[in-house]
């Protein structure tokens, strides 16, 4: 592979970081090529109402990230815009159906299966006429 040539705009030394940058946004607008191929409705239907709002979420928070980073490359201080509050709002969402997806994958109690275990762990004491009984079966001859 021949080697870049390197632009004499800018300092040398960022030439690797503007490579991988661009590297990514080729990625970010592949994939968003692929998202925006195939309609949400359609998309939205394959999917249960928990992985339905996984995708809004996730679709809410990119958008926005996107946004803080044009609001970056503009020279505006993107911790004092309201999109700073949006995205802190998006990732409260996104623990609450964290926390949803995490109840929903815990194990469950078979209380049956429980009592029985336990029944059976717990020492039991033998009746005094118990060991009496078994000695009366047997016969002395």
């Amino acid at each position: 592979m021949a080697e870049e040539e390197i632009n004499e705009d800018y300092p040398a030394e960022i030439h690797e970081y503007l490579s991988t940058f661009e590297n990514s946004i080729g990625a970010v607008d592949d994939m968003l090529k692929t998202m925006m191929s195939v309609s949400r409705n359609e998309l939205l239907q394959k999917l249960d109402p928990l992985e339905q709002a996984k995708v809004d979420l996730v679709s809410a928070y990119t958008l926005n990230s996107m946004f803080w980073v044009y609001l970056a490359t503009q020279g505006v201080n993107p911790k004092e815009h309201p999109v700073k509050q949006e995205l802190e709002r998006i990732r409260v969402y996104m623990n609450r159906v964290k926390e949803i997806t995490d109840k929903k994958k815990a194990a469950k109690l078979d209380r049956g299966a429980a009592s029985r275990f336990v029944k059976n762990a717990l020492w039991e004491p033998k009746p005094k006429n118990a060991s009496k009984v078994a000695n009366k079966g047997k016969s002395k001859k």
